[in-house]
């Protein structure tokens, strides 16, 4: 069984790791405001999404929003405009709730019908030197369990899901460290 990677790009490959290449399809299933936070469209969609509930409160707290309530009245009304520091949090804390807001409809959608098939392009081996470079071919791999996934992809727990990601990999076999790392990874629910 083959260990974790320890030095990825050491001869020249380049790539991810495959728990950031899924984040980033978890993060294009769940769908969202398209407008940016600095378009007024896009800070008044996302403040009236946070303001909906306590559970928004709590998510611009944890992003590290710590203004009155005055002062949201007053961007809700359009008197005030947040400053750029306020705007990343507000769009932190947007993104962070809207995850967890998602996550339970997104693993029933992934865990349906006996899971979902997940594509993995390996790393790219082109500034590898010859002899250093691996036999790797494009593999499918079937995922009937996603939970571990979803919950720390949820919580932005990148540690936790890395370690639930490698925990699927090792499907592959005995060859799954040759797919740690990856150019990208395709699915959709």
């Amino acid at each position: 069984m083959p260990e974790r990677t320890h030095q990825f790009g050491l001869y020249g490959a380049r790539g991810e790791l495959g728990s950031q290449a899924a984040a980033r399809v978890l993060d294009s299933l769940v769908g969202g405001i398209a407008s940016p936070v600095t378009t007024r469209r896009g800070l008044m969609a996302r403040l009236r999404y946070l303001t909906r509930s306590s559970a928004g409160y709590e998510a611009m707290r944890d992003a590290g929003l710590t203004v009155t309530q005055r002062t949201i009245r007053a961007w809700l009304a359009q008197r005030q405009r947040p400053n750029r520091p306020n705007l990343a949090r507000i769009d932190r804390a947007y993104w962070t709730l809207r995850r967890r807001n998602v996550a339970r409809y997104l693993l029933q959608r992934l865990n349906s019908r006996g899971g979902t098939r997940v594509e993995i392009h390996p790393l790219d081996q082109a500034e590898v030197l010859v002899p250093r470079q691996r036999v790797l071919e494009y593999r499918r791999l079937n995922i009937r369990r996603w939970d571990a996934i979803v919950e720390a992809w949820a919580a932005g727990d990148a540690a936790a899901l890395d370690d639930a990601w490698v925990e699927q990999i090792v499907d592959l076999g005995s060859q799954w460290g040759k797919y740690e790392y990856v150019t990208s990874v395709g699915f959709s629910a």
